[in-house]
């Protein structure tokens, strides 16, 4: 494989459209079978979850590793299950509340520090759960794949869980994110490769079904949002990462990747965060930005490679 799988990927993709183009990816090694990426909001630090092993074993070896503002890892197993009082076995989604990163580590959701890597709670939560939103006000959403169930959980309200949606329509619910600008859950599949948009009261509607005549996806993995309010969703068994924008059109941005898992967005970079669970390697890649209203030229800024700095607010017109 390249050194760098999503910025050679991507950079095949872009040579057509503005010529050669160089692969400023930021690659992040030493892992093990990482399952999730995800950006503190603050705009200071990462996190990445190691299953390390077997996905489904209660072995507490599992661990979380902590990288800087600027992408470098700060501490491979800032939080390591076995030691101290942690406890982690096979983490998977994340997000970040606050002070608090939280993990959906088997039959529980726990909560750590994100200055210290204490524990400071534990939400014991049924079946083994997967992909983990926040919807901004306190409520947490976490899937749980071989029950087709999503459950809430209330930050604000002792951490009490209840069921959102149990349903087969889900089919296999593995990656969540909260929309934008509705606040629904949106849910991708890993049995039927749908994508689906789920009500706080559990509504359940396909938004890109996957049919035998019009089959796109294999079995997504990951999901998250841009600040232009672009959707990305991971495909880990073709090896995708797909963007559907807010018309609902669709374009592959990379493939040919190893096994891309739980992929994370940083909205106030705009940086795509790829965990490659068949490679114990992550990456930072910048993303491309919405086509200027003024018809201006396009240039590598706006594909988000020239270093990894942020695009200049000027340039978001």
């Amino acid at each position: 494989m390249p050194r760098y799988p999503f910025a050679a990927a991507i950079a095949a993709l872009l040579v057509t459209i503005v010529g050669p183009v160089p692969s400023h990816a930021l690659q992040i090694t030493g892992l093990q079978h990482p399952d999730s990426f995800v950006a503190d909001p603050a705009g200071t630090q990462y996190f990445i979850s190691n299953m390390n092993g077997d996905t489904e074993a209660r072995d507490n070896n599992g661990f979380i590793t902590k990288l800087d503002k600027s992408g470098s890892v700060a501490h491979l197993h800032f939080v390591q299950g076995g030691v101290g009082e942690a406890t982690l076995h096979a983490p998977k989604g994340m997000t970040v509340v606050g002070r608090t990163l939280y993990v959906a580590d088997l039959d529980a959701v726990r909560g750590f520090d994100t200055a210290s890597g204490r524990t400071v709670v534990t939400v014991p939560v049924h079946g083994e759960l997967a992909g983990l939103a926040h919807d901004g006000h306190g409520l947490l959403y976490v899937s749980e794949p071989g029950g087709n169930t999503i459950y809430r959980i209330d930050t604000a309200h002792g951490h009490a869980v209840s069921v959102v949606a149990r349903d087969a329509a889900l089919a296999g619910p593995r990656g969540l994110a909260v929309h934008p600008t509705t606040g629904h859950i949106i849910a991708v599949s890993w049995d039927k490769g749908k994508i689906l948009d789920v009500t706080p009261n559990g509504a359940i509607v396909e938004l890109v079904s996957n049919s035998f005549f019009s089959s796109r996806f294999s079995h997504l993995s990951g999901v998250d949002f841009d600040s232009w309010g672009n959707m990305y969703v991971s495909d880990f068994a073709a090896g995708k990462i797909w963007r559907m924008a807010p018309d609902r059109q669709f374009k592959v941005i990379a493939e040919y990747l190893p096994a891309p898992a739980g992929i994370g967005v940083d909205r106030e970079k705009h940086l795509i965060l790829v965990p490659y669970a068949a490679d114990n390697v992550a990456e930072m890649n910048g993303l491309e930005s919405p086509v200027k209203q003024n018809r201006q030229k396009r240039t590598l800024k706006d594909y988000g490679f020239e270093g990894m700095k942020p695009i200049p607010k000027k340039e978001d017109k």
